[in-house]
């Protein structure tokens, strides 16, 4: 059988899953796989559409397929997962969220899972990549999920000016507010509303742009002149918020180049690299 990369699938093919529901937006399985094969490592990634009501006899019963090296989770998994895991990473620990599991070998026997997150580094390196300066800029944020969490912890960690979190959900932007200052108590960390001003980068982490009946995450309309609108939605490179924002003039950047730069160290974190 061969993969997408038009490499043999044997039965000694080490596995990947990445789980999501819905998971027709993933775009992470052609990427990793095609760094697979520029490295000669014989792995694959799948996608693997679990329904909520059977996660939690998913993620026990995953560990039990010997071939399947780990998983990369995405919506709306991020957060449910804690509890599944045996241990963390710190980065995890310190987000609330899970990006990547690794199964791994009991001396009594079993495979615990180890939880860690990529998110946050990867979305950095990503804005990086592209040439964006991050340290003293004013960042607005949509979302309070296990993205937005392991993003703005990121993004304190370079240096930025400011973050102002809006979430449908008040209690969970509040929330993670409260987070953000107890760790990062000298950065300027607020709540904001559905139309931001005064943020030179304002950043989709929500599911919005995934349909295309969806609403606008936010408006971009009261954004100053140079601001850069930026998604960690790649289901298409431009979605709804990014085709608004560069009919009014400003900078976007895409949510592939976030997973650009996670593959390698995932691939790296589960022993394949």
């Amino acid at each position: 059988m061969l993969s997408n990369t038009g490499r043999q699938i044997t039965g000694n093919t080490k596995v990947v899953a990445i789980i999501a529901d819905p998971i027709g937006h993933v775009r992470t399985p052609p990427a990793f796989n095609a760094l697979m094969a520029q490295r000669d490592v014989d792995a694959v990634m799948v996608p693997f559409n679990v329904r909520p009501d059977n996660f939690p006899q998913f993620i026990a019963a995953a560990p039990l397929i010997q071939s399947l090296v780990g998983l990369v989770v995405t919506i709306p998994y991020k957060e449910i997962i804690l509890e599944h895991c045996t241990a963390l990473t710190e980065p995890a620990q310190r987000m609330g969220a899970v990006n990547i599991v690794r199964f791994e070998d009991r001396p009594e026997g079993g495979r615990s899972l180890l939880g860690s997150n990529f998110d946050g580094i990867g979305f950095v390196g990503g804005l990086l990549a592209q040439g964006h300066v991050l340290k003293g800029r004013r960042v607005y944020l949509a979302g309070a999920g296990g993205a937005a969490k392991a993003i703005v912890h990121a993004l304190a960690g370079e240096g930025v000016a400011a973050i102002g979190i809006y979430n449908r959900s008040a209690a969970r932007a509040e929330q993670l507010v409260r987070e953000l200052r107890q760790c990062y108590p000298e950065l300027d960390t607020h709540l904001a509303d559905a139309t931001p001003q005064d943020y030179t980068l304002a950043i989709n982490s929500t599911s919005l742009g995934l349909q295309a009946s969806d609403p606008l995450p936010f408006a971009t309309d009261g954004l100053p002149p140079g601001a850069v609108v930026a998604e960690v939605v790649m289901k298409t490179d431009i979605t709804p918020l990014l085709a608004k924002a560069g009919a009014c003039g400003f900078a976007v950047h895409l949510g592939r180049h976030m997973m650009e730069v996670q593959i390698e160290r995932m691939g790296q974190f589960l022993g394949l690299i």
